[in-house]
């Protein structure tokens, strides 16, 4: 286990003393900052001192539509729960929350993520290639350490950058949120519609959840990246396959929505949103089956990755 730790301690150190990791730790910071300003002081507010009127209006609107246009039972289903959340923040005096304030703000940053699993990416797809581009490779096998345990390192080494990459994230927005937008409204809760009632709920909770949720396709692009290096020893094809599959998986799967083993693919199961908003991408998809199937697709992911690079002859 010490070497393994040691191994992962190296790798760090890797990582770290690139001058490119820390233009990306850079970046974001100031992504998280740019955006902070942008909603303070350019963004039209939206705020409305007759916010319960609005949401009367709203749910008036709502009601005419289910009755007057035929819809499916998932989309009823939406806006009945709609309705009910607003009927709830009207009867109980809970304001929406604004994306001028400090949680509207954070929630907003959540889809910076996006950006956290790009970087990410760039570092998993030169974990392994970068040590056979640079002839590093043989140095770092002649170790008495087992293949497995260099590469698994190497992937820890990878994760916890991602789990470095979230943390700021998170802390920075939840910083320039207090500094541009202040506390208030820092009581408001989350509201959700669960077994036909609305709840609140934690706004932090709620927040952390969403990075959470967002989080697992990261992960699992990261992983995706990291196998590719592993595999064909290639971090430009890593970076280029990852991104594109990242970009544009999501739409590919809704634009097959309509058929059911759209289920098995892997960007059908990354997002956990579709579950808590009732309306998952294919009707009787649950949060089990997802899980079950992002498991199989990671299995795959650190079969391919460790079968490879065990097997692979470092002088060819």
């Amino acid at each position: 286990m010490s070497h393994f730790f040691r191994l992962n301690q190296n790798e760090n150190v890797k990582i770290y003393k690139r001058a490119g990791t820390w233009v990306m730790i850079v970046v974001l910071v100031l992504v998280v900052a740019l955006m902070g300003a942008f909603t303070k002081f350019v963004l039209d507010s939206g705020n409305s001192a007759d916010w319960k009127a609005e949401l009367a209006a709203e749910n008036a609107q709502l009601t005419e539509s289910v009755e007057a246009a035929p819809m499916l039972e998932a989309q009823k289903k939406m806006v009945k729960e709609r309705v009910a959340l607003n009927e709830y923040r009207i009867e109980n005096n809970i304001a929406p929350v604004e994306r001028d304030s400090l949680w509207g703000y954070m929630v907003d940053t959540t889809t910076f993520t996006g950006i956290a699993a790009l970087f990410t990416i760039v570092i998993a797809a030169g974990m392994v290639a970068s040590e056979f581009s640079w002839g590093t490779v043989k140095l770092l096998l002649i170790r008495p350490v087992s293949r497995t345990k260099i590469l698994l390192a190497k992937y820890a080494s990878t994760l916890l950058f991602a789990l470095l990459m979230l943390t700021l994230l998170f802390s920075t927005s939840f910083l320039f949120g207090i500094l541009f937008f202040g506390f208030s409204g820092a009581e408001t809760p989350y509201l959700s519609f669960s077994n036909g009632r609305v709840v609140e709920q934690n706004m932090v909770t709620h927040i952390i959840q969403l990075f959470g949720f967002r989080s697992i396709d990261l992960v699992m692009m990261v992983t995706l990246a990291f196998m590719i290096s592993t595999v064909f020893r290639s971090s430009s094809l890593a970076i280029g396959i990852s991104l594109f599959l990242m970009f544009t998986g999501p739409q590919l799967v809704q634009l097959l929505s309509q058929y059911d083993w759209v289920k098995y693919i892997l960007f059908a199961n990354t997002d956990f949103m579709q579950y808590t908003t009732g309306t998952p991408l294919v009707e009787g998809m649950t949060m089990t089956f997802s899980i079950v199937m992002l498991i199989i697709y990671f299995g795959l992911f650190a079969f391919l990755s460790l079968y490879i690079f065990n097997r692979r002859d470092v002088a060819a």
